[in-house]
C-alpha cells in the first residue's frame, strides 16, 4: 500500500506545482481603473445539443439579436471535420433562431453586422487552392451578396488576401480590412476598399516600427473616420487618420484581440497578455480584460478576466449592442458572455 500512497502523493504535488507554475505565468496585478460592469454567463442555447466552439466573432443586429461565428464546435480544423453551421443567430434571450454556413468556411474569424443588418463574414483559414481566405457579405437568410478574394488563393495583389482577420465599416460605408494574422508568412497590411469591395489603397508592412505590424488582429473606425488597428503581437494599438497617416501608438490598452466603438467610446479586449517569458502572448504587467475609454486614449473602465489561464482566456472578440451592453466570444473558454454596466 505504501508505494501506491507515495505515487498518489507525488502526482498530487506535481499537479499542484504545475498549476501554481501556470498561474505564476499570468499577470495578476489589476490596473487602477474602476470596473462598473457585471458579468453574465450561460446565455445562449446551442442547437441540437451542440457545444459552442472557439470563437472571436460576435456582433449584434438592430433588433438586439446576437450573431456568433464560431469554429464548428472546436478550433483549428473543426470546420473541416464537423458538418455543422458556424453562423448562429440567437435572440436577445439566448434562444437559437437560425443558422447557416455548414461546409463553407475553414476557420471563422470575424463577423460584422452593417447598418442594413447584413453580415460581413471573415474566413481567416486557408485550404490552399480549395477554400478559405475570403470575406463574404450575406443577408440574414444566408444568401451571398458579395464575395471577396479567391477561395484558397493567397496573395498580395488588390484582389487577394492572406489570412484576413477583421473588418470595419467607415462612416462613408467603405471597408477597412485587416489582412494578416499570426503567421509571419501572412500579409501585414490594412486594406481600404469601397462598399462593394473594390480596392482603393493600403497601408502597412511587417515590423515593429510606426505603421508596421506583427500579428494584426482587429480594427475599428470611428464616426470621424479615424482607424484603430489592433497590432496584437506588438502589444499595441496604432491609430491612423482617414488617409492612413499615423496619429498615435498606444501600448496602455494591453494586447488587443478585439476592438469596437460605440457612442464614441472605445472598447478593447485583451485575451492573451501573460508573463510567460519567451512564450506567445508575453506582455508582462498587463492583466487580461476589457478596456473601455474615450477616443483620445483615456481609459475609464477595466473589466478584468476573473481567471486568466493558458495561452488565451476571456473573450477574444466583442460586440456592443444599442444599450451599451458588451457581448463577448471566447477562443479558450468556448463560451458567450455579456457585461452590463451597473
Amino acid at each position: 500500500m505504501k508505494p501506491k500512497r507515495i505515487e498518489t502523493l507525488v502526482l498530487f504535488f506535481v499537479s499542484n506545482i504545475l498549476a501554481i507554475s501556470g498561474y505564476a505565468q499570468q499577470n495578476t496585478v489589476l490596473p487602477d481603473y474602476p470596473n462598473n460592469y457585471t458579468m453574465y454567463e450561460n446565455l445562449v442555447e446551442m442547437p441540437d445539443g451542440r457545444r459552442m466552439g472557439s470563437g472571436n466573432a460576435i456582433d449584434i443586429d438592430s433588433q438586439g439579436n446576437i450573431w456568433v461565428f464560431e469554429r464548428c464546435g472546436g478550433n483549428q480544423g473543426a470546420c473541416s471535420e464537423n458538418n455543422v453551421d458556424p453562423v448562429l443567430k440567437f435572440s436577445p434571450d439566448g434562444e437559437i433562431l437560425t443558422s447557416f454556413g455548414a461546409g463553407m468556411f475553414v476557420w471563422p474569424h470575424g463577423i460584422i453586422v452593417d447598418d442594413d443588418d447584413n453580415l460581413w463574414i471573415i474566413d481567416a483559414g486557408v485550404i490552399d487552392g480549395e477554400k478559405g481566405n475570403q470575406i463574404f457579405k450575406f443577408n440574414q437568410r444566408g444568401e451571398i451578396l458579395i464575395e471577396l478574394g479567391q477561395p484558397g488563393i493567397r496573395g498580395v495583389s488588390p484582389d487577394l488576401f492572406n489570412e484576413p482577420s477583421d473588418l470595419a465599416i467607415g462612416p462613408d460605408g467603405s471597408l477597412y480590412v485587416i489582412d494578416g494574422h499570426i503567421s509571419p508568412d501572412s500579409n501585414h497590411r490594412v486594406l481600404h476598399l469601397t462598399a462593394e469591395g473594390e480596392y482603393i489603397e493600403e497601408w502597412g508592412s511587417q515590423g515593429y516600427g510606426p505603421l508596421e505590424f506583427e500579428g494584426l488582429h482587429a480594427i475599428a473606425v470611428d464616426s470621424q473616420g479615424k482607424i484603430y488597428v489592433g497590432d496584437r503581437t506588438n502589444n499595441r494599438l496604432q491609430v491612423l487618420s482617414p488617409s492612413g497617416e499615423l496619429l498615435a501608438i498606444w501600448a496602455h490598452w494591453g494586447r488587443p484581440s478585439g476592438i469596437r466603438i460605440h457612442d464614441d467610446m472605445l472598447y478593447v479586449v485583451d485575451s492573451e497578455s501573460r508573463a510567460a517569458i519567451g512564450q506567445y502572448g508575453y506582455n508582462p504587467g498587463w492583466h487580461r480584460g476589457i478596456y473601455v475609454g474615450t477616443l483620445d486614449g483615456e481609459i475609464t473602465d477595466f473589466i478584468p478576466d476573473p481567471n486568466p489561464h493558458g495561452g488565451t482566456s476571456f473573450p477574444e472578440g466583442i460586440g456592443i449592442d444599442d444599450n451599451g451592453v458588451i457581448w463577448g466570444a471566447s477562443v479558450g473558454d468556448q463560451k458567450v458572455t455579456k457585461y452590463v454596466r451597473n
